[in-house]
């Protein structure tokens, strides 16, 4: 055999390498992750820590998509056809994250922001009439995150609902939970529809308590509800946690080993 030849045919062993590499690739799973600016921020002074959890998987096996966006409710993310888009692209063998509260709890009106839902996981609706007379049907913060886990199943995806990360406040030396509204509310639909949840609240207010407000304070940037990067990386480290307290979701194959 020539050295031409071999030439030629060690190009296209390589050519065919390259190939299936590329779509091993293309056909990783995607971890998908939805929320407000708590998940994803300006990653300036204020990090979200959707941002920072890419660091804690291997992503030569798993793609890892941000979705979030600040100032966004579970109704502002559907109205905007945020959840529709990203939909469109869900695959089986997909994650769907899901960390929506913090922007949902004021009441439902026509305001500029627009995002308020009704409080609980009922079929409660209110309906809204716009100044343009675009009438719009508002439901509970329940309804919206039940239709995230639904159009997940239906696509084959894996939907996971966290209930939201907590804020930098405290009453009687601890963090409250938010175990009578929207981290209730969050399980609720959870368990309703057979989806995981980790209570990613609780994960991480259990630190803070151990930590104290001191040392907690050094985690949140310009007010008490985002984090910098360091308070973002340990809210990521909660939500691992949270994913390894249930060995039979899928997503533990793709976390990088310490």
């Amino acid at each position: 055999m020539t050295s031409r030849v071999k030439g030629i045919l060690f190009i296209a062993g390589l050519a065919t390498l390259c190939f299936a590499f590329g779509l091993i690739q293309e056909n990783r799973p995607t971890l998908y992750i939805i929320g407000d600016s708590t998940v994803r921020n300006s990653n300036k002074e204020q990090w979200g820590w959707g941002t920072m959890i890419v660091d804690l998987f291997d992503t030569t096996r798993l793609k890892v998509s941000n979705q979030a966006i600040a100032g966004r409710s579970s109704r502002s993310f559907t109205n905007e056809s945020r959840w529709e888009r990203l939909h469109a692209m869900l695959k089986p063998g997909d994650f769907v994250m899901m960390q929506f509260g913090h922007n949902d709890g004021s009441r439902p009106d026509t305001s500029a922001r627009n995002r308020g839902t009704l409080k609980g996981t009922g079929e409660d609706t209110v309906i809204l009439e716009f100044a343009n007379g675009r009438k719009e049907t508002v439901h509970t913060y329940g309804w919206y995150i039940r239709q995230f886990v639904r159009g997940a199943k239906a696509k084959g995806a894996t939907p996971i609902v966290l209930s939201m990360v907590p804020r930098n406040i405290w009453k009687d030396g601890r963090v409250p939970r938010s175990t009578n509204d929207f981290g209730k509310w969050a399980k609720e639909v959870a368990d309703q529809e057979g989806a995981y949840f980790i209570d990613l609240n609780a994960i991480s207010a259990d630190k803070y308590d151990l930590w104290g407000p001191e040392k907690v304070k050094e985690l949140f940037y310009g007010d008490h509800t985002h984090t910098n990067k360091a308070g973002a990386t340990e809210n990521a480290a909660s939500v691992l946690e949270g994913i390894r307290r249930m060995p039979a979701i899928e997503l533990n194959k793709y976390v990088l080993e310490k």
